[in-house]
C-alpha cells in the first residue's frame, strides 16, 4: 500500500499488497490490511496499532497504525483493534475483573470442540483484552485470536473495522457487512496474510461494533501462525457465520464493561482555510485529488474512485484503455533526501524537492508508471503516480498514462498541501 505513517491494520489495512511507492511503504507498514488494519481495512484489513501521525493531506483524522505482535511464548500474534485517537490519549486500562484465564476460558467455550493449545491471553487490566491460541480439530492446526477495545462508535477507527476493504487496493475473497438488531455493525472477511497473495496463507477475520462503542474481532488462519508457518488445511477452521457468532457472543460483555469508553475522536481542523481544494478536513484524500483534478480543468471520464487516508486514487477511462491515478501525501522521514539531490534535481524557488521518475512498473507486465514525487521545505512529502493501467498487478491496457507529466507537476505542486492541527 501507499505512504502511511507507521501504518500499515494494517493496514487492516498493506505494504504487502498495492505498492505505490517503496519509500513511502517503508513508512507505511501492512495496512486496510489489514485494514483493520484495516484495523487493516482494508484492514484492511487486522491490526494492533499504535497512534498514526496526525499528518494527513485531505483526509483529516482518518488514519491506521501498525500492526503489533503479541508478546510471549507463542507462535500466534495477536491482532488488536486500532487505537483511537481522539485528543492524543491511548485507550485506557479496565479494573481488571476480566482476567486472561477468564479471556482464555471464553474463547474455549466457544469454539466448536477440538483443542486450543498454546494460549495466551490478557484480561481487562490490560489497555487490550485479549485470547489467541492454536485451534484443532483435527483437519490440520490453525491460528486464532481475539481481541477487545472501546472506541467512538461515530469515529474513524469504527468505520476501518467495518468496511469492506477497496478492492482496488487489496485483494480478498469475499466481504460482507450487516446490522444486527441491537444496532451493532458486523464486518465478515475472507481474505490472504499478503495482499500479493506470495504465500498460501488466509486469514479470515469477523468485527463487532456497537452503538456503545464496543469492538470485538477475531481471526482465524489457515495455519498455526499468523506468518512463518507453513499452511496446514486449505481454509480456516470456523466458517464464516461461527467467526461471526464468536464476535456477537455474550460472553465478552463484562470485560467490554470493565474498560473505560473511548475518548470522542476530535476532527481534524483545515490550517489552509476551507476554499482550498487541498485544504486539509475530515475526509479521504480521494475527495481533494477529484476537486483538484476539476480545478484544473481535468475532465477525464472517471470509471472507479477510492482509497484510505492520506492515499486517494481514480481511474480514468477516455476510451483509450483504464488509467490508474494515485496521490500519496506523508511526512517526509529521510533527513538526507536521498534521491532527491544531484545537479539535475535543482530545488524549486521555495525550496520544495522534486524529482521525477518514468519507467517500468514494479508488477504487471508492460506497465509503465510515470511518477512526480516532491518534499516541501517543512517535510511534507506529495507524490503522484501514474500507469498505463488501471491495475498494478494487471497487464498494460494503453501506450502511456492517461495525464501527462506536466499535469502530473501541478497535482503535486499544488499550493494547500498541508498538516493536521495536533
Amino acid at each position: 500500500m501507499p505512504f502511511e505513517d507507521e501504518l500499515g491494520v494494517a493496514l487492516r489495512r498493506a505494504g504487502d499488497g498495492f505498492t505505490a511507492d517503496r519509500d513511502a511503504l517503508a513508512e507505511a507498514g501492512e495496512q486496510r490490511g489489514r485494514q483493520l488494519v484495516a484495523v487493516r481495512r482494508r484492514a484492511a484489513v487486522a491490526g494492533g496499532s499504535a497512534v498514526a501521525l496526525a499528518l494527513i493531506a485531505a483526509a483529516g483524522a482518518y488514519s491506521g497504525g501498525l500492526l503489533d505482535g503479541n508478546g510471549g511464548d507463542t507462535s500466534v500474534y495477536v491482532a488488536a483493534p486500532p487505537t483511537p485517537t481522539g485528543d492524543g490519549k491511548g485507550p485506557r486500562a479496565g479494573s481488571g475483573g476480566v482476567t486472561a484465564e477468564q479471556m482464555i476460558a471464553n474463547l474455549r467455550a466457544l469454539l466448536p470442540g477440538g483443542q486450543l493449545t498454546g494460549p495466551v491471553g490478557r484480561g481487562t487490566d490490560d489497555q487490550v483484552p485479549t485470547a489467541s491460541g492454536v485451534y484443532d480439530d483435527g483437519k490440520g492446526k490453525a491460528a486464532v485470536s481475539l481481541s477487545l477495545s472501546r472506541v467512538d462508535p461515530y469515529g474513524s477507527q469504527a468505520r476501518a473495522g467495518i468496511e469492506c476493504g477497496d478492492k482496488n487496493l487489496e485483494q480478498y475473497d469475499y466481504c460482507r457487512t450487516e446490522q444486527l438488531a441491537d444496532g451493532s455493525t458486523v464486518m465478515l472477511h475472507k481474505g490472504y496474510e499478503y495482499t500479493d497473495r506470495r504465500e498460501d496463507t488466509k486469514v479470515w477475520r469477523a468485527v463487532r461494533v456497537t452503538p456503545q462503542g464496543f469492538m470485538v474481532e477475531a481471526n482465524e488462519w489457515n495455519a498455526p501462525a499468523e506468518k512463518g508457518a507453513a499452511v496446514s488445511r486449505s481454509n480456516p477452521p470456523l466458517p464464516i457465520d461461527q467467526l461471526k457468532s464468536l464476535v456477537t457472543s455474550e460472553l465478552w460483555y463484562p470485560a467490554l464493561k470493565d474498560l473505560p469508553a473511548a475518548e470522542p475522536e476530535a476532527q481534524a481542523e483545515s490550517e489552509a482555510g476551507t476554499g482550498s481544494p487541498t485544504a486539509l478536513r475530515d475526509r479521504q484524500a480521494v475527495e481533494a485529488l477529484e476537486d483538484l483534478l476539476a480545478g484544473l480543468g481535468i475532465k477525464i471520464p472517471v470509471a472507479s474512485r477510492g482509497g484510505e487516508g492520506r492515499y486517494g486514487y481514480v481511474v480514468f477511462d477516455d476510451g483509450k484503455g483504464k488509467s490508474l491515478l494515485q496521490l500519496n501525501v506523508s511526512e517526509n522521514q529521510d533527513s538526507g533526501h536521498s534521491g532527491f539531490t544531484g545537479p539535475n534535481l535543482p530545488p524549486l524557488p521555495d525550496g520544495t524537492l522534486v524529482r521525477v521518475t518514468q519507467g517500468p512498473g514494479e508488477k504487471g507486465e508492460g506497465v509503465t508508471e510515470w511518477k512526480v514525487d516532491t518534499i516541501r521545505t517543512d517535510g511534507l512529502r506529495v507524490t503522484v503516480s501514474a500507469f498505463n493501467t488501471a491495475d498494478q498487478n494487471g497487464t498494460a491496457t494503453r501506450a502511456e498514462p492517461a495525464l501527462t507529466l506536466d499535469r502530473l507537476k501541478e497535482l503535486a505542486l499544488a499550493p494547500g498541501w498541508n498538516r493536521a492541527r495536533n
